[in-house]
């Protein structure tokens, strides 16, 4: 590639550390700031709404983790396929491809909206919720699933205009959504008194903020990608649903162990017992997206240069990324553990039920930091890398498989100890399979296309 190539795409340039962390940065900040933003709006249901309400999120949650998890679907295994195709220069290609997912995950997104909304009693009784629980959980569902369409499409959007080389623009979009989502927050909850159906308007049309941007960035932006009359190629479809399975596995995972925690804990603790899970889960989510950012912002250069089939800047950045994330899970550990009370604090008052309880649990939990970025990058490199079977299986350990052999034992033996326990020695036993994975297939580094 020539110098001109280069200036045009960033993906191309030879990555150093400094390089790598200023080119993931804008992804990074994206994805700490909509963890923010989430946690932000549980803590408006919290003050609020209550603590009832603050259960009935986590009653839902995994009706939510699914439609996340398919448009997250199409964007991972997809991306993948953009920049694989955009470092062997197929840039008609490109476009189109891109143009077909788009209009597939809008698609997808109606098609869950209107199933959603026919059978939600039915759903959410299923999902475990009492009595008490059932009007929040309904409220709040409903008026989210009008924002389907919105919520996949954006989740695309965040992904692609990454693997455009333009991450400052995902940045600033992530970011103005997530800081709409906190005003409407505030207007609906605060000064209208709406509840927690202002919470969900207020995340919806957060959704829908990022969505009209993106369609306008693709539309009018000079990227390398942009919208064009699609081919329709049934395989690039399912290439991306086959290559970015293991995001669907991870989110679908979610869903199920948090239902799975939610009835443990109902059974234990009653709705109590949900709030705390649920405080638990959603600063989880914000402390993790650190890991999350870094590693969607470098699978696209791990992507590209497999494309292209350079194989020394490919070994190099997946082990400038490897480091990175070995040093990075050692500082937030250190910061869950010492903030962890804190944090708690923001959403239930020192002295109540709710807060003992998360506060314990943040006394084990955070155990878990120290080895799920590793997981968490070394599934996404091999998204990156087109080998989602590898991806697939690691997902599946540390969000499902593990989780839930141990969920179902440890609980059993030492009651709500086990269940804070659960998910630091999932991610510990992952990580050692993660490493051995890494070892048997150093060929993953590495381009087998030439």
């Amino acid at each position: 590639m020539n110098d001109t190539q280069a200036e045009e795409n960033p993906l191309s340039q030879d990555f150093d550390l400094r390089s790598l962390l200023n080119f993931a940065f804008p992804m990074i900040v994206m994805m700490l700031f909509m963890g923010l933003y989430t946690t932000v709006d549980t803590i408006f249901v919290a003050r609020f709404s209550g603590t009832n309400a603050l259960s009935a999120l986590n009653i839902v949650c995994p009706v939510i983790n699914l439609i996340i998890g398919f448009g997250t679907m199409l964007a991972a295994g997809g991306s993948a396929i953009v920049a694989r195709k955009m470092g062997a220069g197929e840039s008609v290609r490109v476009s189109q491809d891109f143009t077909l997912l788009i209009g597939a995950g809008a698609l997808l997104g109606v098609v869950i909206a209107v199933f959603g909304a026919i059978f939600i009693d039915r759903m959410i009784w299923a999902l475990g919720a009492s009595g008490i629980l059932f009007p929040y959980c309904r409220e709040y569902l409903f008026i989210l699933l009008l924002f389907t369409p919105a919520s996949v499409t954006q989740v695309l959007f965040q992904n692609l205009i990454v693997a455009a080389g333009r991450p400052g623009i995902g940045m600033a979009l992530g970011v103005g959504a997530g800081a709409a989502n906190i005003l409407f927050d505030y207007i609906f909850m605060v000064l209208l008194q709406m509840g927690i159906k202002g919470a969900a308007f207020g995340t919806g049309i957060g959704y829908l903020i990022a969505a009209v941007a993106g369609i306008l960035f693709f539309s009018v932006g000079n990227s390398s990608l942009h919208f064009r009359k699609p081919v329709m190629d049934l395989s690039v479809l399912a290439g991306s649903c086959a290559n970015g399975f293991s995001e669907m596995v991870s989110q679908g995972a979610s869903a199920l162990t948090t239902f799975l925690f939610n009835r443990i804990m109902m059974k234990l603790l009653g709705e109590d017992g949900v709030a705390a899970i649920t405080i638990i889960i959603y600063t989880q989510f914000l402390l993790t997206t650190l890991y999350i950012g870094f590693s969607m912002g470098a699978a696209p250069i791990i992507s590209y240069n497999y494309g292209k089939r350079d194989n020394t800047r490919l070994k190099k950045v997946f082990f400038i990324c490897m480091r990175f994330m070995i040093l990075i899970s050692i500082v937030i550990f250190g910061t869950a553990y010492i903030f962890g009370s804190p944090l708690v604090c923001f959403f239930s008052e020192k002295g109540t039920s709710v807060y003992e309880i998360a506060r314990k649990g943040f006394l084990i939990f955070p155990f878990s930091f120290l080895f799920c970025g590793l997981n968490i990058f070394t599934s996404a490199a091999f998204t990156a890398l087109s080998n989602g079977k590898l991806s697939a299986v690691l997902s599946f350990l540390r969000t499902f498989g593990l989780i839930t052999l141990l969920l179902l034992m440890l609980p059993e033996f030492m009651g709500v100890t086990g269940v804070w326990l659960t998910v630091p020695a999932a991610e510990f036993f992952t990580m050692i399979v993660a490493l051995v994975f890494l070892y048997q297939n150093k060929g993953c580094v590495q381009s087998d296309q030439g």
